[in-house]
């Protein structure tokens, strides 16, 4: 006998706008509003601490005083995974981008109007120090985790669903996805020169899938939000790229480095799979990758 409203059984879809991108979080029935709120609350209280675009941040506070500074208990994990990143690809995926962004033209005004041709960015151990929930920076630097934070703040959201006893969930952030439940998630790989094509399927059983594409966040002649810290500049030889991983902080950072290094060398620091489109349009991808590649 079928139940007596179907409705209430249908996956629940919840969308909304967050950090300046569209999320959307899929469940198996609508979550409670106080549920909802904490999510809420947790996506802002991330935005306060590391939004270079709020005055009010506090990674805007450190562009203009250094020393020490106090970040919360979860912000132990972002930063030591950032420096394992900033290793493992000999300084190319850093933290410290964020004033390179800034000459760009990606600024908290969103000029969009470069002011040269590039800067590079100073050195991990040169500009600050981490311990601890403690940064210090013997400089004024402008912080930004976008390498990383999105697909770190699914993770955070998946954390808020879980505590709350949400064991079958999807968290789409703008592309950053964290997904667990009983069934695998068949996510297809946009083409980015064409929204409406794929290039082909990823399978999601537990994990995350996080995409980055140099046709997102551009702006001006080839600029756009990935850069080279060596130059200052956009880096152009890699198109898009797509992980699947444990988590989202994990593929969201090695999403944006597969632009600089070489797969196997990362390869042998994470667990991840991948695939990734060249300039020239051909189409890499990791023998362990779970799903399908159609070029």
């Amino acid at each position: 006998m079928p139940p007596s409203n179907p409705a209430a059984i249908q996956p629940a879809v919840w969308r909304f706008e967050a950090i300046g991108a569209p999320w959307q979080i899929d469940t198996a029935s609508p979550l409670p509003a106080e549920l909802a709120s904490a999510v809420s609350a947790r996506i802002d209280e991330f935005d306060r601490i590391y939004s270079r675009f709020r005055a009010d941040s506090l990674v805007s506070r450190i562009a203009k005083t250094p020393g020490t500074h106090t970040f919360p208990a979860d912000a132990e994990a972002l930063f030591e995974f950032y420096r394992l990143l900033y290793e493992s690809t000999d300084g190319a995926i850093t933290p410290l981008v964020g004033r390179a962004l800034e000459y760009l033209g990606y600024d908290a005004q969103y000029s969009l109007v470069a002011r040269g041709e590039g800067i590079p960015t100073p050195s991990w151990d040169e500009a600050m120090s981490w311990k601890d929930s403690a940064l210090t920076t013997y400089s004024p630097v402008v912080i930004d985790v976008g390498a990383a934070g999105k697909g770190y703040l699914a993770d955070l959201v998946g954390g808020v669903l879980g505590d709350a006893g949400i064991t079958d969930f999807t968290v789409d952030a703008s592309g950053d996805i964290v997904h667990t439940g009983p069934s695998a998630l068949r996510i297809g790989l946009e083409h980015p020169l064409d929204p409406s094509k794929a290039i082909g399927i990823a399978t999601v059983t537990a994990g995350s899938l996080c995409a980055s594409a140099s046709n997102r966040r551009a702006w001006g002649h080839g600029l756009h939000h990935i850069v080279d810290v060596t130059t200052g500049l956009s880096n152009t030889p890699v198109l898009a790229t797509w992980v699947v991983a444990p988590t989202g902080l994990i593929a969201d950072g090695l999403a944006t480095a597969l632009f600089f290094s070489n797969p196997d060398r990362l390869s042998d620091v994470f667990d991840f799979s991948w695939v990734r489109m060249l300039a020239n349009g051909r189409v890499e991808h990791s023998p362990n990758f779970e799903g399908e590649v159609f070029q």
